[in-house]
């Protein structure tokens, strides 16, 4: 089956909402409060909100589709929309998810090559993200690829206030 990665347009949220928001659930769901995973989904997962960071400077979406169908995507944040580290040097990948039934076939990595090739078109020298502290998948995945734990950042979940791993990798 083929698989290409495109930039999104704004044609694309609806679509893309869905594929993250279905995403998000798989992967966070087991091991948090289903009231915060709500409560996180009604705030970052609305078509408003995708609207918002699509059409905020130094954001980009890129999707993964099979056929016609969006599996994965990949937003990444130049310096005016990064969330932390505010870094002129650097590309923050903000997200990058992708539907449970592809994990395991190369795509998560080609969403991040994707990634690091962008980061590399703007001539970054480093890209970073931060990742769950109990997400020990994602966390190997990025250990896997090259990326190193630098700091950590409080993220409010819900009721919950849990610890973001910040990781990094040069280019």
């Amino acid at each position: 089956m083929g698989y290409r990665i495109l930039k999104s347009d704004v044609s694309d949220l609806p679509e893309l909402l869905n594929m993250a928001q279905k995403a998000f659930v798989q992967a966070f769901t087991a091991n948090n409060k289903p009231e915060n995973v709500k409560a996180y989904l009604n705030e970052a997962f609305t078509l408003d909100q995708f609207r918002e960071e699509y059409q905020k400077e130094g954001s980009t979406f890129f999707k993964l589709v099979s056929g016609t169908q969006i599996i994965g995507y990949t937003k990444v944040n130049l310096t005016p929309a990064q969330t932390d580290v505010h870094d002129p040097e650097s590309l923050e990948i903000a997200r990058l998810y992708l539907l449970d039934e592809f994990i395991g076939l190369g795509l998560g990595k080609m969403l991040l090559e994707q990634a690091i090739d962008f980061a590399k078109e703007k001539q970054k020298k480093y890209i970073w993200l931060g990742v769950w502290e109990h997400n020990p998948r994602a966390i190997s995945f990025y250990e896997r690829n090259g990326f190193e734990k630098f700091s950590s950042h409080p993220f409010p979940f819900g009721d919950e206030v849990q610890t973001d791993w910040l990781m990094r990798k040069l280019i």
